[in-house]
């Protein structure tokens, strides 16, 4: 062999060698770029957020439905005052207390990894980048945020628990009809009512608020003519007149509010009340813990569906 021809075979050995090499070094790289692809990033109401991997200290304050669906204990929980959700204390009783506007101070003693606020309008004490220098945090759309089944998958998507958020919902559609056959079957055609009362006023639940209309849409139960003709209210809830309270000609009415609330008083003496068709027949329930019944969330539904199909069946 020509020393020419030698010194070409070698110099193509060595470049192979290199390009190999090159190759070598470059998967590191590769793996590197596969790790970014695999990160969670999510769009919200403040823009993008990379998602923390299986977060244990969350701070969701009035979200804490969504996060006990969904096996999940936050690491504060929303309070008002002493007033917390009083239907969640069994899963929260050990659970420390903030405010329910996420005050920065009571924040950053919570030492989260993630934060959640159910709409911008609750960071009053603070802006979007205070928190986030804090922990990663991620802002409800308010449409979102306002319906529970949306806010659901929202925070299956948020906790990368899509299928166990889909499983809270499918379950909870069949115990929707099974409890519609119930009713069904224990009170047929007749109309049912709901009004909430605190101090001494007294507020009826249209067919859009909280959970009603589970009960009115979802299992056909009837309607009072007297809620077919209220006003619609949007998002504001007025409180109604017992003058007007006296024309609710429901069959059955469910009468919420903490026990020792004025209205449950007012109602037993007043002749305006006591002459409605469900007074008459001794036909109103009262229910003594209210928060299930003004929140919206699967566990919280599922708890009024409970108590209205047991009640209705006695």
């Amino acid at each position: 062999m020509s020393k020419k021809a030698f010194l070409y075979i070698t110099g193509v050995l060595l470049l192979i060698l290199a390009v190999a090499g090159c190759s070598s070094d470059e998967k590191p790289s590769s793996s590197s770029s596969n790790e970014k692809t695999d990160e969670r990033t999510l769009t919200h109401a403040e823009g993008e957020i990379t998602l923390p991997d299986n977060p244990e200290r969350i701070l969701a304050p009035y979200l804490e439905d969504s996060l006990i669906a969904l096996d999940e204990k936050p690491v504060a929980q929303w309070s008002l005052g002493e007033t917390v959700l009083d239907y969640l204390q069994p899963q929260l009783k050990d659970v420390p207390k903030i405010g329910w506007d996420l005050p920065l101070e009571q924040t950053l003693e919570q030492n989260p990894d993630l934060i959640i606020f159910s709409s911008p309008s609750i960071m009053q004490n603070g802006s979007y980048e205070d928190y986030s220098a804090i922990a990663p945090t991620y802002v409800y759309e308010q449409k979102t945020s306002a319906d529970w089944r949306d806010q659901l998958t929202t925070m299956g998507e948020i906790l990368d628990k899509e299928e166990k958020a889909e499983q809270v919902l499918t379950d909870f559609d069949q115990k929707v009809e099974e409890a519609s056959d119930k009713l069904k079957d224990s009170i047929g055609d007749e109309s049912v009512a709901f009004i909430w009362t605190m101090g001494e006023q007294f507020y009826v639940f249209d067919k859009n608020r909280y959970g009603v209309n589970i009960f009115y849409d979802d299992m056909g139960i009837a309607q009072p003519e007297f809620i077919q003709n209220l006003p619609e209210q949007g998002e504001e809830w007025n409180p109604i007149s017992l003058e007007k309270l006296g024309q609710l000609d429901a069959d059955h009415v469910f009468l919420i509010g903490n026990e020792g609330e004025p209205g449950f008083e007012i109602l037993e003496n007043s002749s305006v009340w006591q002459n409605t068709p469900a007074a008459k027949n001794n036909q109103v329930y009262q229910m003594n813990d209210p928060s299930h019944w003004t929140i919206d969330g699967a566990i919280a539904h599922e708890m009024t569906i409970d108590q209205v199909v047991e009640t209705l069946r006695k």
